[in-house]
């Protein structure tokens, strides 16, 4: 493995390999087919690479998508490693070129999709090719029981019979269970092939699961705190992409979107706008992500539950690639239930694959109602045993002790006895309320001892106990569209034995904000894009922002403590070296300019905004110059009021207004804007009301 380490440091400036790195490599450098499981982000592409440098001829990778092929090739080339792709986007003199060009050896990777298998012809000259190595990404596409399926990855295995000698055969995905994973193995052959799992488990990700949110206010709030960040927001269907895209534009946001009902030309435009940090934002259908290695995504926001672990967790990894710390914010809502339950049955999927996915959906649903750790549920999942909590998501972070609710979950299991468990949640939560529901009524659940049992609580709340309970395995729910509530052993302990049951209140929020910004990690990521400008590569390929962080806090003056900095290779050293050592430089001397100055002051975003409108500049001339919208320059200056700042509110308001609204206050209330929005003329923005209100507060 000497050579690999080497390979390893010289090329891709790492000291090190990560967990599990070590023993996939050595076991396809020993010409065994390898299977590896290992999560979004734990390196999977170094895992075939090295051994493609390390073996004669051109290793094969068959990988989905163009916008992948495109990025791991200029990230290779970028490390001073020879490959190249060919896909749809070639002419096919073009085609042949590479083919004889990868014949000679001038490549050692060679990229292609799935669908170029389909193809006659291209078999053909695929097998005029010395293949040691078959690295195939995302390997879950192959299985029928995968949350991607694609049928054109089942071309593989004909593949694989036709080439003159059979190549080392290796599969990676990051999502797979223990069935999936054994299709896979079984589908390419891989009958004597070694299988890896290198956990599932991603310490730098924070997960959080929050219930009952006001998801507009609460993706509004988050954004402005994390303004400097960038993010992927997931919603379920088109329609909530385009009305979330629209909200943040409307308030000045740089943001694109991405779903299927967009033309192809503008998907990739808005994909390389995110890419390239053009756009911080993007608000996507689950059509988005795969593919997608941009390293610095720092928080994933799920705007409605996914329909299956699988494809949550693929979506959340897309979070803190680098190794930095990152976000994932799951917002559920009862409705996103009843969208993926359509969702699936609009589908054209064979009846036994809809009980599967209503089977991965009520997986699902369990995790969005679980108190105990969110992390080890998902591990549990992907069948990884887990026996501590990972500390780092919301239901570890409560630390509330628990409240006895034994005798509503009693109430609750002898009402499903008493209804013979014939009957779904909806239903029971019926029956406890006392509901004169007509179907509860003409099946005389009425009558029943426990009808009206919980008549203190509303529907929604019985409904969502009962969902916590099945998620903490005390009931199950059937497979399919209508799903019946049934006992488990640990309900019958409950009732029988009068064993205790202990609920958390679920937690209702999460970070207030990042932490600011080290002026001179921004200064190293103002570089990156400048450059990346310039060669038309997205930032993260010329550098991480986990080594910008580590250049930050190092601050290296030569290229010997450059090439010491995780992420610096000989290769990126003598095309970026020079430029950054001399940035690292100025900071270290301290000969910044005027702005780099103002920079290292640290002032918070809101009082950046408050310093020049004191100073003279009118909003417009601020956000002109501080390339963001009017309405955040206001909400900034109210925010500076908020916390003593003088600020001159009267400059931003209109008298009429003031007026006017004062006049709906006094007849409405101020408890509530949105009842005072809804009054108004449209032209009173909230700003407005808000700012008029703070007034009226601070003359009391």
């Amino acid at each position: 493995m000497e050579k690999a380490r080497q390979v390893l440091k010289t090329h891709f400036g790492y000291p090190a390999f990560r967990q599990g790195q070590e023993e996939v490599i050595a076991s396809i450098n020993a010409g065994v087919d390898t299977l590896a499981i290992m999560p979004t982000g734990g390196g999977k592409s170094i895992c075939y690479q090295i051994p493609a440098l390390l073996a004669d001829g051109v290793t094969l990778v068959i990988s989905p998508l163009i916008s992948l092929m495109k990025d791991q090739v200029d990230a290779l080339t970028n490390h001073g490693i020879a490959a190249t792709y060919i896909n749809s986007s070639l002419q096919e003199e073009e085609v042949r070129d590479r083919i004889e060009q990868a014949k000679m050896g001038s490549y050692k990777l060679l990229y292609i999709a799935p669908e170029r298998l389909e193809s006659e012809r291209f078999m053909r000259l695929l097998q005029t090719l010395p293949i040691p190595i078959i690295a195939i990404d995302e390997a879950h596409c192959i299985s029928q029981w995968g949350h991607d399926f694609r049928p054109s990855y089942r071309h593989i295995s004909a593949l694989l019979t036709r080439l003159p000698s059979r190549p080392v055969i290796t599969a990676f995905t990051a999502t797979a269970t223990n069935e999936v994973a054994a299709d896979i193995a079984n589908l390419l052959n891989m009958t004597e092939a070694n299988q890896f799992k290198a956990g599932f488990a991603r310490e730098n990700l924070s997960l959080h699961v929050l219930r009952g949110e006001n998801k507009m206010k609460f993706l509004l709030d988050y954004l402005q705190k994390n303004e400097n960040d960038g993010g992927i927001i997931y919603a379920a269907t088109r329609k909530e992409v385009d009305q979330v895209y629209q909200l943040l534009k409307d308030k000045g946001y740089s943001v694109g979107r991405y779903h299927a009902g967009l033309s192809a030309d503008e998907r990739q435009r808005s994909q390389e706008r995110f890419i390239y940090e053009e756009d911080q934002v993007i608000v996507a259908s689950n059509a988005f992500g795969m593919g997608i290695d941009k390293s610095n995504v720092r928080y994933v926001i799920h705007y409605n539950m996914p329909k299956n672990i699988e494809a949550y967790y693929q979506e959340v990894g897309r979070a803190g690639r680098d190794g930095e710390p990152s976000e994932c914010l799951l917002l559920f809502g009862p409705k996103d239930i009843q969208t993926q339950k359509f969702l699936i049955e609009q589908s054209q999927l064979e009846e036994s694959r809809k009980q599967k996915e209503y089977e991965k959906l009520q997986a699902m649903i369990d995790y969005c109602y679980k108190t105990e750790c969110l992390q080890s549920h998902i591990l549990d999942y992907f069948g990884e045993s887990s026996d501590k909590g990972c500390g780092n998501c919301s239901n570890c972070k409560d630390n509330r002790e628990r409240v006895d609710i034994t005798i509503d979950a009693q109430k609750i299991f002898s009402c499903i006895v008493r209804v013979k468990e014939r009957f779904g949640i909806s239903m029971i939560a019926q029956v406890l309320k006392g509901s004169k529901n007509k179907k509860v009524l003409q099946f005389q659940l009425d009558q029943l001892p426990t009808y009206g049992l919980l008549k203190n609580y509303t529907e929604k709340e019985i409904s969502q106990l009962i969902h916590v309970l099945v998620a903490e395995n005390y009931l199950m729910l059937t497979q399919g569209q209508f799903p019946v509530v049934k006992l488990l052993p640990r309900a019958i302990a409950v009732l029988k034995h009068g064993e205790k049951v202990l609920q958390k209140v679920q937690p209702q929020s999460t970070r207030s904000a990042t932490e600011v910004d080290r002026p001179l990690f921004n200064a190293l990521r103002k570089l990156r894009k400048e450059l990346a400008q310039q060669e038309n590569i997205p930032p993260y390929i010329i550098f991480a922002d986990s080594t910008l962080n580590e250049m930050s806090v190092k601050r290296p003056t030569d290229e010997s403590s450059m090439l010491n900095v995780k992420g610096v290779g000989e290769a990126k050293f003598k095309k970026y070296g020079v430029h950054f050592l001399q940035l690292l430089q100025q900071f270290t001397d301290h000969t910044t300019d005027e702005v780099d100055v103002q920079q290292k002051k640290e002032r918070a975003s809101h009082l950046i905004s408050f310093d020049l409108f004191i100073n003279g500049r009118t909003v417009e001339a601020i956000a002109d110059e501080r390339n963001i919208a009017v309405t955040t320059v206001k909400e900034h200056l109210l925010k500076s009021a908020l916390e003593g700042e003088k600020v001159d509110l009267d400059a931003l308001i209109e008298t009429k207004y003031e007026a006017q609204i004062l006049e709906k206050v006094a007849e409405l209330g101020a408890e509530r804007l949105k009842p005072l929005k809804e009054a108004l003329p449209d032209e009173i923005d909230y700003f407005t009301i808000k700012a008029v209100l703070y007034k009226r507060e601070s003359v009391q």
